[in-house]
């Protein structure tokens, strides 16, 4: 870490990237493929991140978690909305892992600084922000609609499933009735 003049300070921090799901990348653009859908369209690629990717970034000791989040995104050229992410400390204690998101405002080279040199102590690990509520403000119109479209195609499969287990429940039944003489 280097202290400058002002009182603040610059240094490295490594975050692990830990994402389940893909992200989603600017597609790359084919040459001859010039037509009237290419204009006004904004093309996606998806991917998932390599397990156990981790990325060193310098940054100012009055940088937020919210902008190390932002400054990531950025490095691996993911448009998915920042939104979408959280920045977690994670430390180790009596071989148990013990997360904790951090707040947008906090400063993680602080963080660091005043943990010491171990990463058991603290590391930090950038997941997708599972708040146990869905912030459907983070989704972009196209994935919203795939989003419907996939409950659409879970529903009908459900309810076609319940159809033939009730036909077969009903066939049963009358065959029974078929075997059995009035009286």
């Amino acid at each position: 870490m280097s202290l400058n003049k002002d009182g603040s300070y610059t240094g490295f921090i490594k975050v692990q990237l830990k994402l389940v799901r893909p992200v989603s990348v600017p597609a790359t653009k084919r040459a001859g493929r010039p037509g009237p859908r290419a204009q006004g369209v904004k093309r996606r690629t998806s991917f998932y991140l390599p397990k156990g990717t981790v990325k060193h970034l310098h940054i100012f000791s009055h940088t937020r978690a919210s902008e190390v989040i932002d400054a990531l995104l950025r490095k691996f050229t993911v448009v998915d909305n920042p939104r979408k992410f959280a920045l977690f400390e994670r430390s180790e204690k009596d071989e148990q892992v013990y997360l904790r998101k951090l707040a947008d405002d906090e400063q993680p080279l602080r963080l660091r600084l005043l943990a010491g040199p171990s990463e058991k102590v603290l590391s930090f690990v950038l997941k997708e922000n599972e708040t146990g509520e869905v912030n459907w403000d983070a989704f972009t119109l196209p994935e919203l609609h795939n989003f419907l479209r996939i409950l659409q195609r879970e529903e009908e499969e459900h309810v076609r499933q319940l159809r033939h287990r009730y036909a077969c429940c009903r066939q049963k039944m009358q065959e029974a009735l078929a075997t059995r003489t009035p009286g």
